[in-house]
């Protein structure tokens, strides 16, 4: 059986809603609280030095990596230590694009390594009527003075990083 996304080991398990995230990570993610974000690993595209943002997100705490990725609409997979980001991802059908793993290849997210995390939450969007990200779940890691936030965008991860924006409906995962 082939990897998933090309990246081997990985393997999605597709959910859609808060509720069935929660039921199926909410208590490891809330274990999360008190540990240090040590690396955030991005899938990086070589051939125009740019974020290959369908690869899954990889949030490393102290040893313990949590793998985001965001497709369609409304699916996420959240999985645990299975993506070796000394690996390169083999994207199928773009086997002339190199793709590797870069640790905060972006600005924003080199000033959080080393943050410790006091706060691990779901976030469901709600924008205006008719909004196609309404009901998305997003992955919020509260570092105390800002946030670190995947999200769906719209059949690709996204990230924010800073305050969070009016639209999310905050649910802060506890260890139950």
């Amino acid at each position: 059986m082939d990897d998933d996304f090309g990246i081997p080991g990985y393997r999605a398990r597709w959910l859609s809603g808060r509720t069935a995230v929660a039921a199926a990570h909410g208590a490891r993610l809330a274990a999360l609280t008190g540990r240090t974000l040590t690396w955030v690993w991005l899938a990086w595209d070589l051939s125009d030095d740019s974020w290959f943002a369908d690869c899954p997100v990889l949030l490393d705490f102290a040893g313990e990596q949590v793998e985001v990725n965001h497709w369609k609409f409304d699916e996420v997979t959240v999985s645990w230590n299975t993506v070796d980001p000394a690996r390169a991802v083999r994207w199928p059908g773009m086997d002339d694009v190199p793709i590797v793993w870069r640790p905060e290849p972006l600005p924003e997210l080199a000033g959080l390594v080393g943050r410790p995390v006091t706060g691990v939450e779901l976030l469901e969007w709600h924008g205006d009527p008719g909004d196609l990200a309404n009901g998305t779940v997003a992955l919020g890691v509260d570092l105390g003075d800002t946030v670190l936030v995947v999200f769906n965008a719209l059949d690709e991860n996204g990230l924010l990083v800073g305050p969070l924006p009016p639209g999310y409906r905050r649910h802060r995962l506890t260890g139950r």
